[in-house]
């Protein structure tokens, strides 16, 4: 299929760059806020965000259990940042009552980069993005999470290269389930989306 339709959960968090985006990549992007608009979608984004404030947001809009069907029934999902953290299947430094959506073998610890003043931009190598190896991505992180420890069947994607957070992993697969660290939606370069994109052309078949 030339055209997924990709939903971008849109209860909170940078919705409008996700779908702009989608877009640029050959997608149909529509938001989703409803069951009955997530049926609809071949994917779905996890856009960035404040994750407790998505949680709580996706329970009260009856999103949660349908979204954990989904996924447990194999529709490819890609998380950014806060999105991350809602994929995985263990948060560190989480609130008491924080929940996730889960299906991801990895444990991420909320805010790892630090603060937003804490917020910076890297170059990361990421192979299995188009001219990956040649062109770094420049990555951007805001009050970003990081992946503490992956399960067996995870395949770590892209990992800081530079400063005190070297070797932490900041990009994630499993499967259908993609995750990053940082806002790709906020970069201009639409490589990521292209990639998930793709992830999904093929999970349609």
């Amino acid at each position: 299929m030339n055209q997924p339709v990709i939903g971008v959960l849109a209860v909170q968090g940078d919705v409008r760059e996700h779908l702009r985006a989608l877009e640029s990549v050959g997608a149909k992007a529509v938001p989703v806020r409803r069951a009955s608009e997530l049926a609809q979608v071949q994917g779905m984004v996890l856009p960035g965000g404040e994750s407790t404030t998505m949680d709580k947001l996706l329970r009260i809009f009856e999103l949660q259990a349908p979204m954990r069907e989904r996924i447990a029934g194999g529709m490819p999902v890609y998380g950014s940042c806060a999105g991350m953290i809602l994929l995985a299947d263990r948060i560190m430094d989480g609130q008491v009552d924080q929940q996730t959506l889960g299906g991801l073998d990895i444990t991420v610890r909320r805010n790892a980069f630090g603060r937003q003043v804490d917020s910076f931009e890297e170059n990361l190598p990421f192979a299995v993005l188009r001219d990956g190896e040649e062109h770094p991505y420049r990555a951007i992180f805001i009050r970003a999470p990081w992946v503490e420890a992956v399960g067996p069947s995870v395949d770590v994607l892209a990992s800081v290269t530079t400063g005190p957070a070297a070797g932490r992993v900041v990009a994630v697969r499993q499967g259908v389930l993609l995750a990053t660290s940082f806002h790709p939606e906020m970069t201009g370069d639409d490589r990521v989306h292209e990639y998930f994109a793709d992830m999904v052309r093929r999970r349609a078949g």
